[in-house]
C-alpha cells in the first residue's frame, strides 16, 4: 500500500471538539479520493462526547438527556473523551472493497501496540474492536451474591445497566473479571476511501460509558491501559507505539480487492 502520514491534531489541553475532527476529515477525505494526498491517519484527543453510530438503538442512549451526536460510521453507541486515543485513517481501498479486512488490520495494529505495553489482547469472534478476556464463567465472583446462570444482563431483555448501578457498570467489567474493550472500532467507507477509525483507552475515566450501553453489549465491559497494567500510561507514550505499528501494519499490507463469486447459472 501507499506510505501513510500522521497528522497529530490535538492533545490535552488542545483536546478537538469531535464536530471540528469529523469536518476535517471530510476535508482530508475529499482530498484522498482526489488523489491530492497520500493515506493520512488523524490522531487526536476528543473532548468528551457520545457518539452512535448507525445501529444504535435508543434503549442504549444516555437516560439524562446527555447529548449525542449521530454519525455516519457503523457500529452502535460510543464514548470519547480525554485519557483516550482516537485514530481516524483516511485510506483508498482498492475496489471491490472489502471493509471486514481492513477493521482486521485495525484489531492488528492495536492487538501489537498493547502487546508492547506488556498487556495480552484478541479478537472476539462476532464483536469487532480489540479485548481483554475475562475468566470463565464459573470461576468469575459472583455478582450481588447470585449464580452467574442468573445474570438478568442473560435472561432479561428489559434489564437496563444503566438503572442498575455498579454491579453491572461496564467500568467495573474488569472487577467482575468479564470480556472488557480495550479498543473500538468504527469505520465508513466512501468512494473507495475509508473514515473514522478507532479508539484506544489508554487512561481515561471509564465512568463515562455507564450511561450507555457501550457498542450495544449488555454483558461485557470497558477497560483501559492503564487498568490493566496497574500503573499510570499516558497518551504521549501510547502515540509513538500506535504511529509504529500502523506503519508496520497497513503499508506493509497487500489488500487484494474482495474476489467476487461468479453467478451460478440454474
Amino acid at each position: 500500500m501507499a506510505e501513510l502520514g500522521f497528522v497529530r491534531l490535538g492533545f490535552g489541553p488542545q483536546a478537538v471538539e469531535y464536530t471540528v475532527a469529523w469536518e476535517e476529515q471530510r476535508r482530508v477525505h475529499a482530498a484522498r479520493f482526489a488523489d491530492e494526498i497520500e493515506d493520512t491517519c488523524l490522531l487526536l484527543e476528543h473532548l468528551p462526547v457520545y457518539t452512535a453510530g448507525r445501529r444504535t438503538a435508543d434503549s442504549e442512549r444516555p437516560l439524562d438527556g446527555t447529548p449525542v451526536v449521530d454519525v455516519d460510521r457503523g457500529g452502535k453507541i460510543t464514548w470519547h473523551g480525554p485519557g483516550q486515543l482516537v485514530g481516524y485513517p483516511i485510506m483508498k481501498l482498492p475496489r471491490p472493497v472489502d471493509v471486514v479486512a481492513h477493521v482486521r488490520r485495525l484489531e492488528d495494529a492495536l492487538i501489537r501496540t498493547a502487546a508492547e505495553f506488556g498487556l495480552e489482547t484478541t479478537r472476539v469472534e462476532g464483536r469487532s474492536g480489540v479485548w481483554v478476556l475475562g475468566d470463565p464463567v464459573e470461576e468469575r465472583p459472583k455478582i450481588g451474591g447470585l449464580s452467574l446462570d442468573f445474570d438478568p444482563r442473560l435472561h432479561d431483555e428489559e434489564f437496563d445497566p444503566r438503572l442498575n448501578g455498579p454491579e453491572y457498570a461496564p467500568s467495573n467489567a474488569g472487577q467482575r473479571r468479564e470480556d472488557r474493550k480495550l479498543a473500538a472500532i468504527g469505520i465508513r467507507v466512501a468512494k473507495g476511501v475509508t473514515m473514522h477509525g478507532f479508539a484506544i483507552n489508554v487512561n481515561p475515566d471509564n465512568t463515562w460509558f455507564d450511561r450507555i450501553v457501550p457498542c450495544g453489549i449488555r454483558d461485557a465491559g470497558v477497560t483501559s491501559l492503564s487498568y490493566e497494567l496497574g500503573r499510570e500510561i499516558t497518551i504521549a507514550e501510547v502515540l509513538p507505539a500506535i504511529e509504529r505499528h500502523l506503519k508496520d501494519v497497513l503499508e506493509q499490507a497487500e489488500p487484494r480487492p474482495r474476489e467476487i463469486e461468479p453467478a451460478v447459472g440454474p
